[in-house]
């Protein structure tokens, strides 16, 4: 159970703390506990409750009228929505399909949206917003390991199963290689640098996961990638992926070594200068050409 500053309220359900703290006052919509300094704090259950107020308010719908349904009645009515548009409500729908561990709420609103948008506006417009928006929800301790392993294993299998419908590019020139060194498990970026490449034809080999350095270069050895491209998210010590790089760039001497993640933007400037960044997702598609 996480306690919610309004400030933490504020960025996850979009209504403005002014704006909340009047609804509480003249609807009574929720009365929060309040710490021995008169700060108010919300509950996950609460967070939802306001979720779910945030959504039927987008879609016209009144406080006042809002604030006379039932928390049933409530439900119901945002279930209904499902049958509309998503685009501009899916960042809420995203959290509340987390909070509630709702894989039916949260496969139909991603898959609502790649219908509507396709694989590539529904992860640069919608994914990362939620990824990002829900840091919030990491600092104050709501998620636990089993929410975050749902959703990422969620998103994982969709970006498969259209990567999947994707034709295979031949290999008429030297390919492109993708990996996530052996300390590294979060493959969301990684994969969907490959589905923008396989979408645009370019030949990959995607080696995956925590790939052991020793089977990178036998893969390298063999492939002789044009393009070396990996992702770090986990926190590691600065001289191991100064190392790390200094050791590929030898064994890989005509590849060009590019990689995101937020650890290349925290050691970027320790790096060798052949390391190319990668800021945007988008930006791969530059780097291949």
């Amino acid at each position: 159970m996480a306690d919610y500053k309004i400030k933490d309220v504020e960025i996850l359900t979009g209504i403005k703390a002014h704006t909340l703290r009047i609804w509480e006052k003249r609807y009574g919509i929720l009365v929060p506990d309040r710490t021995d300094t008169l700060i108010r704090t919300y509950s996950d259950e609460e967070l939802s409750f306001l979720l779910n107020i945030s959504l039927l308010n987008k879609h016209g719908l009144k406080i006042s009228k809002i604030a006379a349904l039932s928390k049933n009645e409530i439900a119901t009515k945002v279930w209904d929505l499902h049958s509309v548009s998503v685009l501009d409500t899916s960042g809420e729908q995203f959290v509340l399909a987390l909070l509630d561990m709702d894989e039916r709420l949260f496969t139909h609103t991603l898959q609502a949206i790649i219908n509507e948008v396709g694989l590539e506006k529904t992860f640069t417009d919608h994914l990362i917003p939620f990824l990002e928006r829900i840091g919030v929800m990491f600092l104050v301790g709501s998620i636990n390991p089993a929410q975050e392993h749902f959703m990422s294993n969620v998103i994982r299998q969709k970006v498969i199963a259209e990567i999947d419908k994707l034709p295979i590019p031949s290999v008429d020139e030297r390919p492109v290689l993708l990996f996530l060194p052996e300390h590294e498990w979060h493959e969301l970026g990684l994969l969907f640098y490959q589905y923008l490449l396989r979408k645009n034809g370019v030949s990959t080999f995607y080696l995956g996961q925590s790939l052991p350095y020793d089977s990178l270069v036998k893969s390298i050895n063999l492939l002789n990638p044009r393009v070396i491209i990996s992702s770090w998210l986990t926190a590691v010590d600065e001289s191991f992926i100064r190392n790390y790089f200094e050791k590929l760039q030898k064994d890989a001497p005509s590849s060009l070594l590019c990689s995101g993640g937020a650890q290349i933007k925290v050691h970027l400037k320790k790096l060798p200068k052949s390391v190319v960044p990668i800021a945007k997702a988008v930006e791969v598609l530059q780097l291949v050409r």
